[in-house]
């Protein structure tokens, strides 16, 4: 695991499952999602969520941040993935170095497992299709 991860001191609801690799992680709870990159954690509701979508990533390893009109997107791959998804929030709770802030809309793209998505599911009130 990256020593450059911010501790997580808080999440709401109970912890179902919690992944994480040297690039980045993923946590999910009854109430939240939480995707964890080296130096940042990004505090997702469930009540923000609009949707999740596949997403196919081209290339190799990306780590970026896009902002463009006000609108971010989060990219975390650590390469070709299969299971890639667009996750769209209206908003977002972004904890750092410096503290805590609240983000409006943004988009995240990133790999998630089967049963990661399925927890998602079933916790946020989305259905699959």
């Amino acid at each position: 695991m990256n020593p450059d991860f911010i501790q997580l001191k808080a999440i709401e609801g109970e912890l179902k499952l919690s992944r994480k690799t040297n690039d980045y992680g993923v946590t999910v709870s009854t109430k939240e999602l939480v995707l964890h990159k080296p130096h940042v954690n990004y505090h997702i509701k469930y009540n923000d969520l609009i949707s999740i979508v596949p997403f196919e990533i081209r290339g190799k390893k990306t780590h970026a941040i896009r902002n463009r009109r006000e609108e971010r997107t989060e990219l975390a791959a650590t390469s070709t993935v299969n299971d890639a998804y667009k996750l769209y929030v209206k908003a977002a709770t972004v904890h750092n170095r410096s503290g805590l802030s609240r983000l409006g809309a943004m988009q995240f793209v990133l790999p998630m497992h089967r049963s990661l998505l399925q927890v998602v599911s079933d916790y946020s009130g989305l259905s699959q299709v």
